[in-house]
């Protein structure tokens, strides 16, 4: 919108302007304006010391108050007890008899522009309701005549409740013949003998100041009628009231006319007197009653709430009874108190020279009169005819300034008064901006904005609007309040800047710069996904945000659930807290189910997003159990109603039971069905009073169970079944044990339960012996040693058998066997292992069921020390009936003696003839210790200790050495060296090669072959200069040349010996010698044994091994200890704890546990040719 040069805005009002639009800021001098008063009524109840009337008022010059009191001046008789602000308008009263200042006051707020005044404002002062102090003469009265009990309350603060009670509190019961008036007394149509007493008393009840006060009880006298014949004084016979014409006791005459103002309660009453008592009727003359009439107290009073000018008219009430009827007219008018037609009249601010109309619109019933007041004070025409009064209308011809002031309609009837402030403002004024120049607006991308340019002026201001000295234009721009508020419709980056609004009239112009800053709107990017938790967990809401950079202060992030903002707080034991953009929520249950909301708010703009948390728990109870019989008490169907599942699909229901007569209190599971099933039918046991409830299980858990069903009785019966999981047993060779799982008491159907035992011995016997019993438990005695029975178990009650069991079979006690395996053959496999086979026991001799046989050995003496006896026992059982089993863990070169027996669940049978055997030598084991010291650049002393178990007669030991290339990680030369001599404990190598890493593999040898090496590492190196372990000093000249002489013989000694050793082909790369290759063979062998056989034979005893017989042998697969033949005869003289320990890139340890990974070559296969058979030896 264009707002300058060709689409300017230029906003001329009319000369003047309405209250409506009339808002003088406080900068412009201008007549006071009543804000707020107190209005009236003002209630001083007889405890209230002071009262606080308050009056206030806007205008410049302030104005300042007076107070008019019943339309006099009103001056404080006692400043200490009266104290009115002149400056704040407030009249405080202080007295302990707040009775004097009862009256109807003005306020009147005053400056040099005018005078405004309030409506009338009136206090009423209330002291404590009293009854006066009388004394009352009996009323005496003949019977059927009517009485009247004034009441006469006294005034009081409304509501004011009557009653009439007796002395002692009993209310007076009232009839039709018996009520009480509007006005508070006690009316009787016709006297009865029985209304004599002495304490008819009225009670008057001041709700508000919780006051009773009470009337002095009244006395009645009702005298009998006397027949017409009878002049006695003590006559007893009763008379009946004469007939009597209806009258009016209330209201007296024959019409009454009734006013009441628009809007108040009607009330008409008739009470009448006569006998008979007088039924009343009511009717409104020549109109149809309103249907909001109503008729109480016996049809005596008419009310009619809220009235309206429809209701007025003349009613009439008719009082009759079987002597005649009387009747009486109401003329009700509804009149109203003066109110505005439409509005009070508006304040106006006008141009000097133009005419003022003031017009003051009222109605009312009488029509209001109206007075003309100018700032408080009456006025008529003006002399000078500048002034006219039109009753309702005042005009100001030509005003001048001089005009300006307040001036009051007030309209008023006999009903009431309406008063209203005129402000009449006549003055020229140049504009005055009131918005703040250089004001700094700001708004987010994509909303509006409003700048603001309030203006006062006289006459009205014409308003401008430029952006950097350019018209604004665009439909994105939109002025309103006459160009005072300029907005910007979708904001955008481009519209930051500085805005000009500029005012001028006729008196001159004004101008003010507004600042706008558009910035980034704030935006939810990522809003919370819907989520679904189960009960008890951790629920997370995420929520992530955007927003300017320059509104982080005033940024935050509210979460809302159900548009209700959750409490977030810093304690431990709340469950919702905030992680930068991440709700969560500990603990959720189904309270925390709902949509939430998450606001990302700053000071201009917000952004919103929801998503639905979804609770998962367990499902509900299920409801309204239901029951019923199918074909018999025993079979029913339950029925149920689900509950919620909570979100989660119920998998199934549980039927669970309870009964009070074997476990009362304790609920057993009866029956599952599937989810989608709501009824069960249900199988009972007699002789029981069941009650059963239901629970549902979903993917959370199982729910709570619904409340039990009413209690259903089965009948007894005969039982349903026999027992279960019958048991045989022998533990004695003459006894059988039978034994079965009992029915659960439950289960029994009825009394008198018990089981008959039925047994025979199977293929024997034809008839059954029987016993009943009542235990699950029955002993058979002086039975076969083990022969099999047939047995029957049966249930029964008073009420009938069980159904026919099937047989079961079992056998008699058993006792220990009576022969021994024979025919003991021992099969040597290697140093460890044996073949031990034997002849099966005969069947019969068993006497129970087969265990298996028993292998049992004892190492007499260790071949090495054969003068010592050792006797250690060893053995190991083998189930099942087989005739040989291979038995491991045997020590080489030893002397044993084994037998073999057969067992059964009783015992041992006798053992077998005892079978005596060697076992061949082994290789020796691994040699503990060895140590390496340097003698000389080229030598190197070895120490070792002998192996701790020789495993037969050692022989010499076998030294490999290696040199190793530390560049390249690889062996460059080996040689071996065979050690005679068992006793042999340490080894001097010459002729090694200086300043070099050598790798020693030392190896204990028996005639079996050569044992696991020992690994040690060393460097050759001269002995460092004074260290300890040197063994020459070279502190002279003399020992040094002594020494080297020696070093040198000695160098040439070992070269020499290399020589010969080489031409006898111990060279490192060649082929072994024939008598070297058996004795790598043997060693290969033993290196294979050691580890395996105690695994391998196991393996045998399972069968899955090769079987040996006395004429064939067979090898056993991928050479193992079957095996009879090497597999690795051939290959390099290359032990493999050479070249294998130092494969490519691996990392290993040797025996001794040195790390030798770190040199690691390329693998050869097959160092050395090993033996790989077992040696078989036959006992």
């Amino acid at each position: 919108m264009t707002l300058a040069g060709s689409l300017s805005l230029r906003l001329l009002l009319a000369l003047t302007t309405m209250a409506s639009g009339l808002n003088i800021p406080l900068e412009v001098e201008q007549p006071p304006t009543i804000i707020t008063y107190t209005s009236g009524p003002i209630i001083v109840l007889h405890f209230d010391t002071a009262i606080t009337v308050k009056c206030k008022a806007r205008g410049n010059p302030p104005p300042e108050y007076r107070w008019e009191k019943d339309g006099q001046a009103f001056v404080p008789p006692n400043f200490q007890t009266i104290r009115a602000n002149q400056t704040k308008g407030l009249l405080v009263l202080h007295s302990e008899d707040m009775s004097k200042f009862e009256g109807k006051y003005r306020c009147y707020a005053s400056n040099k522009l005018g005078t405004a005044m309030t409506n009338e404002i009136e206090i009423k002062a209330f002291s404590i309701p009293k009854f006066p102090k009388e004394t009352l003469s009996p009323i005496v009265v003949t019977e059927g005549e009517p009485i009247t009990l004034k009441c006469n309350p006294p005034e009081g603060v409304a509501p004011r409740l009557i009653y009439w009670m007796t002395v002692d509190l009993q209310h007076i019961e009232q009839n039709e013949r018996v009520s009480m008036g509007t006005d508070g007394n006690l009316y009787f149509s016709n006297a009865l003998k029985n209304d004599s007493r002495q304490d008819y008393g009225c009670f008057a009840a001041f709700n508000r100041i919780r006051t009773i006060v009470q009337k002095n009880a009244m006395a009645v006298v009702v005298k009998r009628l006397k027949p017409a014949n009878d002049s006695s004084e003590s006559s007893h016979t009763p008379v009946a009231p004469p007939a009597r014409i209806p009258s009016l006791l209330l209201p007296s005459g024959v019409q009454t006319e009734k006013v009441l103002l628009k809007g108040e309660d009607l009330q008409l009453e008739c009470i009448p007197e006569g006998f008979p008592t007088p039924s009343v009727k009511w009717i409104k003359m020549g109109e149809v009653m309103s249907p909001r009439v109503k008729f109480n107290n016996y049809n005596k009073l008419l009310s009619l709430s809220a009235v309206e000018e429809s209701d007025e008219g003349k009613y009439m009430c008719t009082a009759e009874n079987s002597a005649g009827k009387a009747v009486h007219y109401f003329d009700v008018i509804v009149e109203e108190p003066p109110k505005w037609l439409t509005e009070p009249p508006q304040s106006q601010l006008t141009v000097i020279g133009s005419d003022v109309h003031i017009k003051c619109s009222v109605s009312g019933k009488p029509q209001p009169a109206i007075t003309w007041r100018r700032n408080g004070v009456m006025f008529r025409d003006d002399p000078d005819k500048r002034m006219q009064v039109f009753d309702d209308t005042v005009i100001l011809f030509n005003a001048k300034a001089e005009d300006s002031g307040v001036y009051q309609c007030e309209a008023s009837n006999r009903h009431g008064n309406i008063l209203a402030n005129v402000n009449i403002v006549i003055m020229n004024m140049a504009p005055l901006i009131l918005t703040e120049n250089n004001q700094e607006y700001a708004a987010v991308v994509g909303k509006e904005i409003t700048m603001n340019c309030s203006v006062f002026s006289s006459p009205p201001s014409s308003i401008s609007w430029t952006k950097d000295e350019k018209a604004i234009e665009g439909e994105g721009f939109l002025a309103f309040e006459s160009g005072q508020s300029l907005k910007i419709i979708n904001a955008e980056k481009g519209d930051s800047g500085k805005y000009i609004c500029v005012a001028s009239n006729m008196e001159g112009s004004s101008a003010v710069t507004a600042v706008l800053d558009v910035k980034d709107a704030t935006k939810i990017v990522g809003p919370p996904q819907n989520t679904q938790v189960d009960s008890g967990k951790l629920a997370k809401l995420m929520c992530k945000t955007e927003y300017d950079a320059s509104l982080q202060d005033t940024f935050e992030l509210v979460w809302r659930k159900e548009n209700k903002e959750i409490p977030l707080s810093s304690e431990k034991n709340s469950r919702y807290s905030v992680k930068g953009a991440m709700l969560e929520i500990m603990n959720v249950n189904l309270s925390d189910q709902g949509t939430y909301t998450c606001t990302a708010r700053t000071s201009l703009d917000e952004d919103s997003a929801t998503a639905v948390l979804t609770v998962r728990d367990v499902p509900d109870a299920p409801i309204k159990l239901d029951l019923s019989e199918l074909d018999s008490p025993r079979n029913v169907v339950l029925s149920w109603i689900p509950g919620s599942d909570h979100n989660s699909t119920v998998t199934e229901f549980v039927v669970e039971y309870e009964e009070n007569r074997w476990e009362p209190g304790r609920w057993k599971e009866l029956q599952r069905v599937t989810g989608n099933q709501a009824t069960a039918e249900l199988k009972l046991y007699g002789n029981l009073n069941y009650q059963f409830r239901v629970y549902a299980v979903n993917a959370i858990g199982p729910g709570p169970p619904s409340e039990p069903t009413e209690r259903h009785k089965t009948p007894p019966a005969a039982p349903d079944r026999n027992p279960e999981n019958i048991k045989i047993q022998g533990h004695h060779p003459h006894q059988m044990e039978i034994s079965w799982e009992p029915l659960s008491p439950v289960e029994r159907n009825g009394p008198g339960f018990e089981y008959k035992v039925k047994y025979r011995q199977l293929g024997v016997e034809d008839s059954f012996t029987e016993h009943m019993v009542n235990r699950s438990v029955f002993l058979v005695n002086n039975t076969p040693t083990f022969v099999p029975y047939e047995i029957k178990i049966l249930s029964r009650n008073s009420y009938g058998w069980g159904p026919e069991p099937k047989p079961v079979t079992g056998y008699s006690g058993e006792d220990v066997p009576t022969a021994a395996p024979r025919d003991i053959a021992v099969e040597v496999i290697n140093t460890t292992v044996l073949r031990v086979s034997w002849t099966p026991v005969p069947p019969a001799t068993v006497r129970g069921r087969l265990g298996g046989y028993n292998v049992h050995w004892v190492r007499r003496r260790s071949l090495l020390n054969p003068d010592k006896i050792l006797d250690l026992s060893h053995s190991m059982s083998f189930s099942g009936n087989r005739s040989h089993v291979i038995v491991p863990g045997l020590e080489p070169f030893s002397e044993y003696k084994l037998t073999v027996y057969v067992f059964n669940k009783k015992g041992n049978g006798p053992k077998s003839d005892p079978v005596t055997f060697n076992t061949p030598e082994g290789v020796p084991e691994q040699v503990t210790v060895l140590t390496s010291s340097i003698i000389q650049r080229d030598s190197v002393r070895l120490e070792w200790a002998q192996p701790p178990k020789s495993n037969g007669i050692l022989t010499s030991y076998l030294l490999q050495y290696h040199l190793i290339n530390e560049t390249a990680l690889e062996v460059i030369d080996s040689k071996e060296i065979n050690i005679t001599g068992a006793d042999t404990n340490h080894w001097t190598l010459q002729g090694l090669k200086g300043d070099s890493l050598y790798r020693f593999d030392l190896r204990a040898c028996t005639r079996a072959g050569c044992g696991p090496p020992q690994a040690e590492e060393s460097r050759t190196d001269f002995p460092e200069p004074g260290a300890a372990s040197q063994e020459s000093s070279f502190s002279t000249h003399g020992w040094m040349i002594g020494t080297m002489c020696a070093v040198a013989l000695l160098t040439l000694v070992v070269v020499i010996a290399c020589f010969l050793r080489k031409n006898k082909g111990g060279k490192y790369a060649g082929t072994p010698s024939p008598q070297r290759q058996e004795n790598l063979a043997m060693e290969k062998v033993k290196e294979k044994e050691e580890p395996h056989s105690d695994t391998e034979s196991q393996k045998m005893n399972d069968d899955t091994f090769c079987d040996y017989s006395d004429s064939d042998e067979k090898p056993l697969k991928g050479g193992s200890l079957c095996s009879l033949k090497g597999d690795d005869a051939t290959g390099d003289s290359v032990s493999r704890y050479t070249l294998g320990d130092y494969a490519d890139g691996g990392r290993e340890f040797n025996e001794d546990g040195s790390f030798i990974g770190e040199y690691s070559g390329h693998r050869h296969r097959g160092s050395v040719s090993e033996p790989n058979g077992p040696s078989l030896v036959n006992v």
